[in-house]
């Protein structure tokens, strides 16, 4: 019964906010150069306008571009079930870790990469490069924070280690989880495509990196790999905001009212998270390519840091 409650909330939460959290992040980088802006629910409306349109597909493509939006969609779901967005409700039985999370968003992203080269555009081909080169320059990242979260935690199931912080609360927050927070906030601007390594709404096609693999696509095939992608910024941004932001502690209602504050509180978290990232977006550029390997870098000292730090301040 739990793990079909966990199911359910999770698939709701994640498909029915995920383009919110885009919105927001849009609206607060327009009201911070005071502009309008568009609307907070517009992803919403360009979702629907997409599933309703045919997809246009090239005649030298093959099978591989066909599939390539169901597993993009796919993958980044399946990676959202695994980082659940309150741990008042777990589910029982259902295995996987964060190096499991970290290869199935991996596999995704590979078949992006295929069906990028595909259709044979040298827009689509320029982009998946580009995309393999900055996920080869920050996986280290990602692998030493893993490591780092599983010795603290003693775990590195994404259960395990989200049931650990909520125990320990604001006492689990330290010199190492503070760099961790750093590294790992460096690894979803790289992620996700943002700046100041990506920009997500440029219309230059040799700045491109994610919209050039995705420049073929259209209609309800162009939609799916939109949603797969905003589902994936915000599982990435619920594993952060659940690992580093412990406030689940200070709730001691039990029962549906104790979910219900914990889903507000995470809300909050959120919101929080996306004024974070739309003042990095505001006040930043977007670098030049080769200057990728220096933001990558500083990921890898901070996680590398936490990781000597946790010895250094010992085990407990």
């Amino acid at each position: 019964m739990a793990t079909t409650i966990y199911l359910i909330l999770q698939l709701v939460v994640v498909i029915l906010l995920a383009p919110l959290a885009n919105g927001v992040i849009d609206k607060i980088k327009a009201l911070t150069q005071k502009r309008t802006g568009p609307p907070v629910l517009q992803m919403y409306f360009d979702l629907y306008k997409l599933m309703r349109k045919t997809a246009v597909v090239s005649d030298v493509s093959s099978w591989i571009f066909r599939v390539t939006p169901y597993i993009v969609f796919g993958t980044a779901l399946v990676a959202a079930l695994l980082v659940p967005v309150t741990v008042r409700v777990l589910p029982e039985g259902i295995p996987g870790d964060m190096i499991m999370l970290f290869y199935i968003l991996a596999l995704g992203r590979f078949f992006m990469c295929l069906a990028a080269l595909d259709t044979g555009s040298a827009f689509g081909g320029m982009g998946s490069s580009r995309e393999v080169m900055i996920s080869s320059l920050i996986e280290p990242s990602v692998i030493v924070v893993i490591f780092t979260l599983g010795l603290v935690s003693k775990s590195t199931s994404v259960f395990v280690m989200m049931e650990s912080v909520a125990r320990h609360g604001a006492s689990f927050i330290g010199p190492v989880t503070i760099l961790l927070f750093l590294s790992m906030l460096i690894i979803l601007i790289a992620e996700t495509s943002r700046i100041p390594i990506d920009d997500p709404s440029t219309h230059l096609e040799l700045t491109m990196v994610h919209e050039a693999m995705i420049l073929e696509y259209s209609g309800r095939h162009l939609a799916l790999m939109e949603l797969g992608a905003v589902i994936k910024q915000m599982m990435l941004m619920t594993l952060m905001v659940n690992l580093f932001l412990p406030l689940e502690s200070f709730v001691t209602l039990t029962g549906l009212a104790g979910v219900a504050v914990s889903l507000l509180i995470y809300i909050g978290k959120m919101l929080l998270l996306t004024v974070i990232i739309a003042l990095i977006e505001v006040n930043t550029v977007k670098v030049r390519f080769f200057s990728i390997s220096n933001l990558a870098a500083l990921s890898f000292i901070l996680a590398f840091l936490g990781f000597m730090q946790y010895f250094v301040l010992g085990r407990s």
